[in-house]
C-alpha cells in the first residue's frame, strides 16, 4: 500500500459539465487542436486526471503552450481558445516583455511640474 500519494480520479468535469474519463480525452496523436480539445485537456491536468507533466508528455505540448491555455481560459473562457486570441494573446505577452525598463538610466518623470 502507498502512504501519502493521492489516487487520480475515475473522471472529472469537463469543459462543458459533463463528466471526462481519461478514455475521453483526445487521442494521443492529436495533429488538429480544436477549442473542445484543449478544454477537455486542460480540466484533466486541473481536475487530477492528468498531471501537467502528463499532458505535455501525452500531447507533446510545451510547458508555455499548454499554460497558455489554461490562463486563456481563465481570462476569456473557451472563446479565449480560439486560434486567433491564441495569436493575440502571444503578441499581448511579447509586446509586454518588450517594453523598456521603467528603472533604467533616465530619472523618473516628475508627475507634477507645476508645484516647484
Amino acid at each position: 500500500m502507498e502512504v501519502g500519494r493521492q489516487r487520480k480520479p475515475e473522471s472529472v468535469i469537463g469543459p462543458f459539465g459533463e463528466a471526462i474519463s481519461l478514455d475521453d480525452l483526445p487521442k494521443d496523436a492529436m495533429t488538429r487542436w480544436v477549442i473542445r480539445r484543449k478544454a477537455e485537456v486542460v480540466a484533466a491536468v486541473n481536475g487530477g486526471l492528468l498531471s501537467l507533466e502528463e499532458a505535455c508528455d501525452r500531447y507533446d505540448l510545451s510547458l508555455e503552450e499548454f499554460l497558455s491555455w489554461q490562463e486563456l481560459i481563465y481570462e476569456s473562457g473557451l472563446p479565449g481558445l480560439r486560434v486567433s486570441q491564441l495569436s493575440k494573446h502571444r503578441s499581448d505577452t511579447r509586446a509586454k516583455q518588450e517594453q523598456p525598463d521603467q528603472s533604467g538610466s533616465h530619472p523618473p518623470r516628475d508627475p507634477f511640474p507645476d508645484l516647484h
